[in-house]
């Protein structure tokens, strides 16, 4: 029975489809094309898990009413990614998304750089994480696969960390393994410590294939690479694609 179980956990892997760049080109003309969710009912239709919006503090990306609008009608887990300040805790427990990922946010970035610092901001963190789990939204930490963040990210008592892909993603072939070989025992030690494993950012058709044979993690979330393949072969195609691969790591 237990090698069963085993062998359940291994083949287990969730696709998280982020659908902000959908509303990052309809932001960069105004109005009302393309439909962020459009954009999520194809991606759940094409075999999406769980649907990602990162709300910025700038609403460069989705908007406050996209996220209403995406809680109330869409039909898988929401996973809602912010930062850790007053306005968005507040709007996430006022909208209670099935899950909320706290990520690091600075205005002049083009997209998220890093994980968040865990060890510096725990004291901020620790609050939030308390308000959130208060109003029943699972919690998760978007960090680097360091041993010190998933410490931190455990004794704050977070279900669930999501490890930052985007070195990995970023080294050229021949430098990727030692980043690969970080991320699963990093993977594994999340697992020991009693917290589910996610992992993303930067992942594509040509990289994603490794990190997901990584047993322990089981979702990855996947937006950017996603939209701007949408362009040459559709989103539909391009999310059956991906979890096509990730579904192929497990056998």
């Amino acid at each position: 029975m237990e090698n069963i179980i085993k062998n359940k956990i291994k083949k287990f892997i969730r696709l998280g489809v982020n659908i902000d760049h959908v509303a990052t080109i309809r932001n960069a003309r105004g109005g009302l094309n393309p439909d962020p969710f459009r954009a999520a009912k194809l991606a759940v239709d094409a075999g999406a898990d769980v649907i990602t919006v990162h709300l910025r503090e700038d609403r460069r990306h989705v908007t406050d009413q996209d996220v209403i609008e995406l809680i109330q009608n869409i039909n898988v887990p929401i996973n809602l990614e912010i930062a850790c300040t007053n306005e968005m805790i507040n709007f996430a427990c006022n909208q209670k998304p099935n899950s909320v990922c706290l990520v690091p946010e600075r205005r002049e970035e083009r997209t998220t750089e890093g994980g968040l610092d865990v060890v510096k901001f725990y004291k901020r963190l620790t609050s939030a994480i308390n308000k959130l789990k208060e109003n029943d939204i699972k919690v998760a930490l978007f960090i680097e696969p360091e041993y010190s963040q998933i410490e931190a990210a455990a004794s704050l008592g977070v279900p669930v960390v999501e490890l930052h892909t985007g070195i990995y993603s970023n080294l050229k072939s021949n430098l990727m393994l030692g980043e690969l070989e970080k991320i699963k025992n990093i993977a594994k030690e999340v697992v020991k410590m009693g917290m589910e494993c996610h992992a993303g950012h930067g992942l594509t058709f040509d990289n994603v294939f490794e990190i997901a044979k990584i047993d322990e993690i089981i979702e990855l979330n996947i937006g950017h690479f996603l939209i701007g393949e949408a362009i040459f072969t559709g989103l539909d195609n391009a999310i059956r694609e991906m979890k096509s691969i990730l579904l192929s790591s497990r056998n």
